[in-house]
């Protein structure tokens, strides 16, 4: 015999599902950088592997420092940008909830958006720490989780917009 959940009044809506991976993403992120924060000086670098070290970098730019020897006003752009993506993202999951690989894709940068935007209203610059690099090629920008899941979330985009094109 099926017993009746007594602690559930009513079903969890889609959208709390997607806000609840964007939560995660946040706090995941937040949790290792102030892990670095705690264990790194900065500029330090931990060699990890030949192509990847973990460095305390700070970036008070975007995307590849973008803007980050500008007077600090950037800061509150980049930040106002990140919380009008945010409201815009939860409208867009709230309308398409259903969508399965477009909202994995939108919790995931709006995670990452709102990890990044933390940090730029708490220490006025974005934490980075991941550090690739190859041969005499030379590293790539550090970066961070929410940086990450931008990225992924991007790809996923792209790829649910390539198979939605092609039905």
């Amino acid at each position: 015999m099926a017993t009746k959940n007594r602690f559930s009044s009513k079903p969890q809506s889609p959208l709390t599902l997607w806000l609840g991976i964007a939560a995660i993403v946040i706090l995941f992120d937040q949790i290792t950088k102030i892990t670095i924060l705690k264990t790194f000086r900065y500029a330090q670098e931990m060699v990890i592997t030949s192509y990847f070290n973990l460095v305390l970098a700070y970036n008070k730019g975007a995307a590849f420092s973008f803007l980050s020897d500008q007077g600090g006003w950037q800061r509150y752009f980049f930040t106002g940008i990140a919380l009008a993506a945010a409201i815009y993202i939860i409208y867009l999951l709230k309308k398409h909830a259903g969508q399965r690989m477009f909202c994995w894709a939108l919790s995931l940068i709006l995670g990452g958006a709102l990890g990044n935007a933390i940090d730029r209203l708490m220490y006025g610059h974005v934490v980075d720490f991941l550090d690739f690099h190859w041969k005499s090629w030379g590293h790539f920008p550090a970066f961070n989780i929410a940086d990450s899941a931008i990225c992924i979330g991007a790809a996923l985009f792209i790829i649910d917009e390539l198979r939605r094109v092609n039905k």
